[in-house]
C-alpha cells in the first residue's frame, strides 16, 4: 500500500537525512511495553520498521487502594526498558524516544517512575495526555494508510484507554481518550470464568457509556452526506483480525495491515469468547500469550464502540502510536518537509485555541511575545545557552501567561498556571506543558521557590532551570508594555561582560511618548532578572 504520508506529508526530498540514521521510539501502555526501531529512508522521505520489541508488564494492574504503581510492576518494566535500550544501542539507534499513556498518566505515583527510570537508565519518558496520544495514533496510522481524503474514524483499543479519531488526510477533526481499557475493564469488571452473564452484561454497558460521549463527538463531525470508514489499531483488533483470518482464510497473511472483519463476525466471537475460560482461549490459534486474558473486554469495548458509531465494518492498520511518535519526532526535527503545514504548527494552533477560549487579547499577548523572543534571542550565549525548544515554550507563556484574568484578575497568574496545566495543549508533552504553566505562573509577583508545590511538579534540575532563567525575561516583556498600548516598539541590548551590566534600550512607538509608566515598572521587574543572572540592568529610553 502507498503510504499515506509519503503521498499527503513526506512528498519532498529531504537532504540533511543520512541513509543509515535510525530511532527507536517506545511505548509505555498500561498491558505492555513497546518498541520499534526505524530506518529513516530520505529518498522518500519515510521510515522503514527494522525491528519490533514488546513486553508485556501489566502496568495497569495498580494498587486497589491507593491506585500506585506496584513496585514489582515497575521493577519488571525498568527491566524490560534496559532491554530495550540494548536492542537499540546493538541497532546502532542513535535517539530514543519514549512515551507514558494512561496507567502512568493516572498513578498517583507515575511522575516518580518516570524520575526513576532516568536516575536508573538515563532515560528520558514524555508523559503525555490523552488528547496527545490521540494525535499521535493519528499521525502513525496516516504513516501506514492511504485515506484519499475522506473520512475515517480510527479506534485504537488499550489497556487502559480507548482513543476515537476522525481525519480525513489532513486536520484531525476531532481527537478523544476515554477512560475505557482492555486490561482496565478486566481487573475492574471481570471476577468470573468463565464470565457470568451478569458480568457480561454490566461490562457492555459500562463499555457502551463511556464511549457514548466520544463517539457522539465523532459523528457530529462527520459532514451531511460523508461517509466515514472505521480503522483499528493495536493489540486488541490486531487479535481479533488474526484469530478471524486463521479461521476464514486457507491463506497464510504475511501482514493483517488492511484485513477487515464485519460488526456480524466480531458479535459472533464475543459470543463465543463469552462462554470459554481463560485457559480454552488461550488455545485459540492466533492467541497471543497472556492476550486471552483481557480479550473478551477488549472485544466488548470495540463491538459497543462500532454500534454506538454506527459501522459495519472495520480495516486493521498495523501502525498507530509508536509509529505516530517517530513522524511527530521526524516533524519536529525538520527531517519530513511537510506538505501539510497543520502538522508542524499543531503546537502554535493549540496554544492559539487555548488563548481564544479564555479570551485573551492577542495583540497585546502576541507584543508581550514579540518582546521576550527578543530579550531572550539578545541575551543568548552571554546569559543563557537556551535553544529553539525552551524558546517555543518561552513564546507559548507569552501569548497565554494572562489567561487567567478568564477566572479572576486577582492572582490571575496563579489562574494562569492552572489553566494552562489543565487546557489539554496538543502538541507538547506533560513536562513542556508544566514548564510553559510555571513560565507564566512566575510572569509576576513571587519568583519561583522550593516550597511552590507548581514549581515541584518539575521534574529535573535542568527544567528547573529553564523556569528559572526564561521567566525573568517574561517579567521584563511585560513590564515593557505595562500600559498594554504597545508603547515600546522595540528593545536593544548590549552585554558588558567585564562589567557584568547589560544596558536595555527600549525605543518608543512615538517619539512624544516618555514611557514613564513602562520605566518605572521596569526598575521594579528588573530585579530579579539581575539576581538569576548576577547582572545589574541600565535601562534607558
Amino acid at each position: 500500500m502507498v503510504n499515506s504520508v509519503i503521498k499527503a506529508i513526506e512528498n519532498i526530498f529531504v537532504d540533511k537525512v543520512d541513509n543509515n540514521r535510525i530511532i527507536a521510539a517506545i511505548d509505555l501502555g498500561t498491558n505492555s511495553v513497546h518498541m520499534v526501531i526505524v530506518r529513516i529512508e530520505p529518498h522518500l522521505p519515510s521510515f522503514s520498521i527494522i525491528g519490533k520489541e514488546k513486553d508485556t508488564v501489566r502496568l495497569g494492574d495498580r494498587d486497589i487502594e491507593t491506585g500506585n504503581l506496584k513496585l514489582e510492576t515497575m521493577s519488571r518494566t525498568i527491566a524490560a526498558l534496559s532491554r530495550f535500550q540494548q536492542i537499540a544501542k546493538t541497532l546502532n539507534a542513535e535517539t530514543i524516544i519514549a512515551v507514558a499513556t494512561s496507567a502512568v498518566r493516572e498513578a498517583p505515583n507515575g511522575r516518580e517512575f518516570l524520575y526513576r527510570i532516568k536516575q536508573e537508565l538515563n532515560l528520558d519518558v514524555d508523559l503525555i495526555s490523552g488528547q496527545e496520544e490521540a494525535r499521535r495514533i493519528y499521525l502513525g496510522v496516516l504513516s501506514g494508510m492511504e485515506f484519499n481524503n475522506e473520512p475515517h474514524i480510527i479506534i485504537d483499543i488499550g489497556g487502559g484507554s480507548t482513543e476515537l479519531i476522525l481525519g480525513d488526510s489532513h486536520e484531525e477533526r476531532c481527537l478523544t481518550s476515554s477512560k475505557v481499557g482492555a486490561v482496565r475493564l478486566t481487573s475492574e469488571l471481570i471476577t468470573t470464568d468463565p464470565i457470568s452473564d451478569h458480568e457480561f452484561n454490566y461490562l457492555g454497558a459500562y463499555a457502551r457509556g463511556m464511549l457514548e460521549r466520544a463517539a457522539e463527538e465523532v459523528l457530529s463531525n462527520i459532514n451531511f452526506g460523508e461517509q466515514a470508514r472505521l480503522v483499528g489499531t493495536s493489540g486488541t483488533i490486531e487479535t481479533l483480525a488474526s484469530i478471524h483470518a486463521r479461521e476464514t482464510s486457507d491463506s497464510t497473511f504475511s501482514t493483517l495491515n488492511g484485513y477487515g472483519f464485519t460488526l456480524k463476525d466480531l458479535r459472533e466471537w464475543v459470543s463465543r469468547l463469552r462462554k470459554m475460560t481463560n485457559e480454552e482461549r488461550a488455545n485459540i490459534p492466533g492467541m497471543p500469550e497472556k492476550r486471552s486474558e483481557v480479550i473478551l473486554a477488549g472485544a466488548v469495548i470495540l463491538q459497543e464502540a462500532m454500534t454506538l458509531l454506527g459501522v459495519e465494518s472495520l480495516t486493521t492498520c498495523g501502525r498507530a502510536l509508536r509509529e505516530g511518535v517517530i513522524v511527530d519526532w521526524m516533524l519536529a526535527h525538520d527531517l519530513i518537509d511537510n506538505r501539510l503545514r497543520f502538522q508542524s504548527t499543531i503546537r502554535q494552533r493549540s496554544v492559539l485555541r487555548v488563548a481564544n477560549k479564555y479570551n485573551v487579547n492577542l495583540e497585546y499577548s502576541e507584543r508581550i511575545a514579540a518582546l521576550a523572543l527578543s530579550l531572550f534571542d539578545q541575551t543568548k550565549g552571554h546569559l543563557h545557552e537556551w535553544g529553539n525548544q525552551e524558546r517555543f515554550l518561552l513564546w507559548a507563556a507569552a501569548i497565554l501567561h494572562n489567561c487567567g484574568h478568564y477566572i479572576n484578575h486577582s492572582s490571575h497568574h496563579k489562574h494562569s498556571y492552572y489553566l494552562i496545566r489543565n487546557s489539554g495543549l496538543l502538541g507538547y508533552n506533560e513536562t513542556e506543558i508544566e514548564i510553559i504553566a510555571n513560565l507564566a505562573r512566575y510572569h509576576r509577583k513571587s519568583q519561583p521557590k522550593k516550597k511552590h508545590e507548581n514549581f515541584q511538579n518539575l521534574a529535573t534540575k535542568e527544567h528547573k532551570l529553564v523556569v528559572e532563567q526564561l521567566s525573568p525575561l517574561l517579567r521584563l516583556a511585560t513590564s515593557l508594555d505595562r500600559r498594554q498600548i504597545g508603547a515600546i516598539s522595540r528593545i536593544e541590548c548590549d552585554y558588558r561582560k567585564d562589567d557584568k551590566v547589560l544596558y536595555l534600550k527600549a525605543i518608543p512607538h512615538r517619539q512624544d511618548d516618555d514611557c514613564a509608566i513602562e520605566l518605572w515598572s521596569l526598575s521594579y521587574s528588573k530585579l530579579i532578572f539581575e539576581e538569576v543572572f548576577g547582572v545589574k540592568v541600565i535601562a534607558s529610553l
